[in-house]
């Protein structure tokens, strides 16, 4: 390939990483903005949230867009056809992730005028640290090709779902010991599950910016530890299960 070509290639690759971190970028805002808008009760933010995700998901066609026609004009293998793939790959986890923030800030909207003591987002304000900061090192090591930190993310995903389940318990429990707690809860059991997906495209992102860097595959079995589903409350009269 003449050097003119690969310099230009070169460059592509750079412009396609630099709006998949943009695009990252814009997607952490939105999360951290949704529960940012929950945890200060803020509508005027969450309706704020719901309409830049629309921002988001012009990013992901862009990207998809740029990527294909890379492929189709420059025909490359090995690593570079690696990173031109995940840079698709990417693209589409963000997009989702945009998509649960949206989520997140519609239920927002919807208890909005309700009262709830604070102690309830309490548990929800905790797991979405986590999953910020899961994000956020995920896009490092996108940015910095760096498949340690990659690893780093993908053996914590276990924490964030062990969080889920104590924090389903937990608003559960709130549930049962005061009815006027069941409708904001519920919503909150919702906010809870988004922000828990999260993190499980957080770890995607991190399983494929390991194969972009290595060519080799992760562990097919992740670190999973969300038993919300084998959860069992008795409420008086009859039996939930998660």
């Amino acid at each position: 390939m003449p050097e003119h070509t690969v310099s230009s290639f070169d460059a592509e690759l750079k412009e396609l990483g630099r709006k998949v971190v943009e695009m990252g970028g814009q997607a952490e805002r939105l999360v951290a903005d949704s529960v940012t808008s929950l945890i200060r009760r803020d509508a005027a933010l969450a309706q704020r949230v719901v309409l830049l995700d629309a921002t988001c998901d012009q990013m992901q066609r862009e990207i998809e867009e740029k990527a294909i026609l890379v492929i189709a004009k420059r025909q490359p293998v090995a690593g570079d056809l690696r990173e031109v793939v995940a840079s698709i790959r990417i693209a589409n986890d963000l997009e989702r992730i945009g998509d649960l923030a949206k989520n997140v800030a519609k239920r927002v909207i919807a208890i909005e005028g309700e009262y709830h003591p604070q102690k309830l987002v309490r548990g929800v304000e905790h797991i979405s640290d986590l999953v910020l900061e899961q994000l956020k090192e995920v896009l490092d090591a996108y940015a910095g090709h760096n498949e340690a930190k990659a690893v780093e993310v993908w053996g914590r995903d276990g924490a964030i779902d062990t969080m889920y389940t104590s924090l389903f318990r937990e608003l559960l429990t709130y549930m049962m010991e005061d009815p006027r707690n069941i409708s904001v809860c519920t919503h909150l059991l919702f906010c809870a599950k988004n922000i828990e997906r999260i993190g499980d495209h957080a770890t995607n992102v991190a399983e494929i910016v390991y194969y972009m860097v290595t060519g080799q595959n992760l562990p097919e079995s992740r670190p999973k530890a969300d038993a919300s589903s084998e959860t069992t409350v008795a409420f008086p009269g009859r039996t939930v299960q998660g």
